[in-house]
């Protein structure tokens, strides 16, 4: 990537054009490439959630292992993702890309064979840690094999086929868990062993020429930052309901981000530019996106385990039940991204909110029935719809915000900003869901896999309903802030 210099010398991440990097006729495989390292990385993303119930009754897991099960795997991509992309400039983008590629694989390997809970959080450390290279890294390469010209449409088939992918990845995962045998939840991980070597063949046979800047620096002192703080936060979290010393980790890890901030200030090529926060669509685009992903990732976390350990439901029945959000916003996010253009996307932003909100609070009401259809499906779609009306929008405004040379840096801390929402998400509402199982008279612990009792089934959709409610909670919050940003637009300067 070249580097275009903000302000206070911060890099923009502008794309650029190798023409030595691979033939024209190659192009094409290092899109596919491309688009198989990405989507490895956002399958994982998503999948577990669906494999979590398996994964706990097949290694004993706690709710508390659960959550690291997620949020390690979250902890290093969110913080490392940013970094990923300058790294490539350094050391090469096709060399980075296939190492990522080697360290997801590996990492993939050692969680499919992971004998305890703990030996698979580690292993999902280090998969977060490959994927941070390899997503970023997937773009880079389309922004070297293709000139800015036809780049956009490679980019639309990049973004389209990794949206198909990651939608496709729980889908698939639950049906081998469905009709396999006990223990099939290691094959979600093994999944992606094809993907990568098919990947890595494709870049090896195609990739002429790879540029190395040894010029270029690395923010490293940003990235540790970010790494300790988003860990101890999330491990605080964590440990609120579950040991001692949660306020010390949660006090250390909001020294460790104030630190970061004032790292980022200072660094010459921060991996998240503090000067993009001064514009006001991209504040407001970005809180947005946190308190929209924040609901929407405690809900794919927390509805797989209601159903299939609360209410005795397969694995094919907990994917149809977020169906609704992956087909409606694949189908409808970009009639709505064309209505935001006419309207404004701020105000697309409000009213999908709003939307989202209202589904949320239908959920937590609707759970309580304990009915699939009308209890989860139907408002289900509601928060779908809602969803499909913000996500082309929030782009519009994050890209409008930052401007089009440091576009590619902006949508890079949006989705980090996105990726750390669900990071708290899981990591918050678990204490929120132990407390809410404990007062509605559970034995037992959320999501745990025994004989199910009427008294543990009615006290995990109790929890969830908990859940459920601060989501709409959430979801009302970025509604408003899109609505102060209409009715008080910034003022133009003389």
């Amino acid at each position: 990537m070249t580097e275009t210099v903000t302000a206070r010398g911060a890099p923009a991440s502008v794309p650029r054009f190798d023409s030595a990097f691979c033939d024209p006729a190659s192009r094409r495989w290092i899109l596919i490439a491309a688009i198989l390292g990405s989507s490895m990385g956002f399958i994982d993303g998503s999948v577990v959630a669906i494999a979590i119930p398996a994964i706990r009754a097949g290694l004993g897991a706690s709710l508390a292992e659960a959550q690291w099960i997620n949020n390690a795997y979250m902890v290093a991509i969110s913080a490392l993702v940013l970094a990923g992309g300058s790294v490539g400039d350094r050391f090469g983008t096709a060399r980075i890309f296939t190492l990522g590629i080697l360290v997801f694989l590996a990492a993939s390997i050692a969680c499919a064979a992971a004998p305890s809970a703990d030996a698979l959080i580690w292993a999902r450390w280090v998969q977060g840690g490959g994927a941070a290279l390899m997503v970023p890294g997937s773009l880079a390469i389309i922004a070297r094999a293709y000139p800015r010209e036809v780049r956009g449409r490679a980019i639309g088939y990049w973004a389209g086929a990794s949206a198909m992918t990651t939608a496709l990845g729980p889908v698939i995962g639950g049906l081998v868990m469905s009709f396999g045998p006990d223990g099939m939840w290691r094959s979600v991980f093994a999944v992606n062993l094809p993907l990568g070597l098919v990947a890595l063949w494709l870049v090896r046979r195609h990739v002429r020429r790879d540029r190395t800047r040894p010029d270029r620096g690395l923010d490293i002192p940003g990235a540790v930052l970010a790494t300790l703080g988003l860990g101890l936060l999330a491990w605080g979290c964590i440990r609120i309901e579950t040991g001692p010393g949660a306020r010390w980790l949660l006090a250390g890890g909001a020294a460790a981000l104030v630190l970061f901030l004032l790292a980022e200030w200072r660094a010459p090529r921060p991996i998240m530019p503090l000067d993009l926060f001064r514009d006001r669509a991209f504040r407001v685009s970005n809180l947005a996106t946190f308190a929209l992903y924040f609901g929407l990732s405690a809900i794919v976390f927390f509805l797989p385990m209601l159903l299939i350990s609360g209410w005795g439901l397969n694995e094919i029945e907990a994917v149809l039940a977020l169906g609704p959000i992956a087909v409606t916003i694949a189908l409808l996010s970009r009639p709505f991204g064309k209505l935001g253009d006419r309207l404004g996307p701020v105000t697309m932003i409000c009213a999908g909110s709003l939307v989202v909100a209202l589904g949320y609070w239908w959920l937590s009401h609707a759970v309580t029935t304990q009915t699939f259809w009308g209890g989860i499906i139907v408002p289900m779609c509601v928060i779908a719809l809602g969803m499909a009306m913000v996500v082309a929008p929030l782009s519009t405004a994050i890209m409008a915000g930052a401007g089009e040379d440091a576009g590619g840096v902006a949508s890079g801390v949006n989705n980090a900003v996105s990726r750390v929402a669900g990071l708290f998400a899981v990591a918050a509402m678990g204490p929120v869901v132990a407390s809410a199982y404990r007062r509605a008279g559970g034995t037992l612990s959320y999501g745990e896999v025994r004989e199910s009792s009427e008294i543990h089934v009615a006290a995990m959709t109790e929890a969830f309903s908990a859940v459920a409610t601060i989501c709409a909670v959430f979801a009302a919050i970025a509604a408003a802030i899109a609505l102060l940003a209409i009715i008080r637009p910034p003022r133009r300067r003389a």
